[in-house]
């Protein structure tokens, strides 16, 4: 990339010669443009496993699991109904990962 010696503009490409569209300045020669790019080495990409993803809280619960009997779940409501009616929470267990739901 050239720039023009009389007001500092970028030259552009004219039909011979490159030019100062500021000031009217052409030069004698054409110029040439090199362009490179760097790439680094691709970075490895993680892997999540389904137990890294559960972020919810873990609360201990009144009533067992059903299926295994554990007292520990992972615990999140969700707005299911109309606004003006309660939310209804969602309990996983921590170790079977049974889910299921209470309305109230």
């Amino acid at each position: 990339m050239e720039f023009c010696p009389r007001c500092g503009a970028v030259l552009v490409q004219k039909r011979k010669n490159d030019g100062c569209v500021r000031c009217n300045y052409s030069s004698k020669s054409k110029s040439k443009i090199k362009t490179s790019e760097k790439f680094d080495k691709k970075k490895e990409v993680a892997i999540v496993k389904d137990k890294d993803v559960e972020v919810y809280p873990i609360i201990e619960l009144e009533k067992a699991c059903e299926k295994c009997g554990n007292k520990k779940a992972y615990f999140w409501t969700l707005q299911t109904r109309a606004t003006d009616e309660a939310e209804t929470k969602f309990f996983k267990c921590t170790k079977c990962n049974n889910t299921w739901r209470e309305y109230r």
